[in-house]
């Protein structure tokens, strides 16, 4: 490791930005100093300017990715190389405004109905079940589950801590599923591991495998709908919505810092797309 990336580090460290902030940082400041095949600390403000025009007019990257990149690369220069250069402020990703993808209840339960591994199946009903990110459900521990209470512990995302509603029927799958493997610390362990050879897993079970699985029993199910992992959670907040649950329940059951990201989902009900179906319907009868 060079100096500078220690440093970069350290800096990431100081300010207790997550281990998956700081790799996309480090890979950020990474492929700038690649394009240029020089260190970060030498390429100039004019040539900065050029790296976020070739990504945007040449690669056309997404705005998600272009954004990541100026985050680390702003990191970099504001923290690590002490330099405030107005390129950096004048970056910005133009913003897309579209709706998430939402599975209704009786698409979600076709397609968990059609995951052959156990694992598999039980992680996504637990992530459907409970609103959860990916890295959320896989790396869950028995230590975050409490069954007096029926809620569990998520330690989510940017450190923050927060409790969700444990269904009934999810701790039933839980625990027959713990029943089958043991592990004293994970859920969801990294299977294949229960050999002398091999001790008891002491990595979750991998994220690539619960999106394959996901993947896979989308496409048999004939869903035609963009769907992954992360659309079981905007279904459960949707399905929770029109269900009667208050916003401010699910803002805080989701970890959402702000009412406005919860507020999105009052445009993907089907009640409320219903009503407002009715309304028009009865106006225009009588114009």
């Amino acid at each position: 490791m060079t100096a500078l990336r220690q440093r970069m580090t350290e800096d990431m460290q100081l300010r207790s930005l997550s281990p998956r902030t700081q790799e996309s940082y480090l890979r950020s400041v990474s492929k700038l100093a690649e394009h240029y095949h020089r260190s970060p600390d030498r390429i100039s403000e004019e040539e900065l300017r050029q790296y976020f025009l070739y990504m945007t007019n040449v690669k056309k990257y997404a705005r998600t990715t272009i954004t990541i990149a100026l985050c680390g690369i702003k990191f970099f220069y504001n923290n690590t190389a002490k330099r405030d250069w107005p390129a950096l402020r004048f970056v910005r990703p133009k913003l897309k405004k579209t709706l998430p993808v939402v599975l209704s209840v009786k698409e979600v339960r076709r397609i968990l109905s059609l995951v052959t591994r156990q694992e598999n199946f039980v992680c996504l009903a637990t992530i459907y079940s409970c609103g959860l990110r990916l890295q959320e459900g896989t790396h869950l521990k028995i230590s975050q589950i409490d069954s007096d209470r029926m809620v569990v512990q998520i330690h989510g995302k940017g450190n923050k801590d927060r409790y969700v509603p444990l269904p009934k029927r999810t701790l039933t799958l839980l625990r027959e599923f713990w029943k089958t493997h043991r592990n004293p610390v994970y859920l969801f362990p990294a299977p294949g591991r229960d050999c002398k050879e091999m001790p008891v897993a002491t990595i979750p079970l991998p994220k690539a495998s619960v999106q394959g699985a996901f993947r896979r029993a989308l496409k048999r199910s004939g869903i035609k709908k963009l769907a992954s992992v992360h659309t079981l959670r905007h279904s459960y907040a949707t399905h929770s919505l029109e269900a009667g649950v208050n916003l401010r329940v699910i803002q805080e059951t989701l970890g959402h810092t702000s009412p406005k990201t919860t507020a999105l989902y009052t445009h993907l009900t089907a009640k409320g797309n219903a009503t407002a179906s009715r309304n028009i319907n009865k106006i225009m009868r009588d114009l």
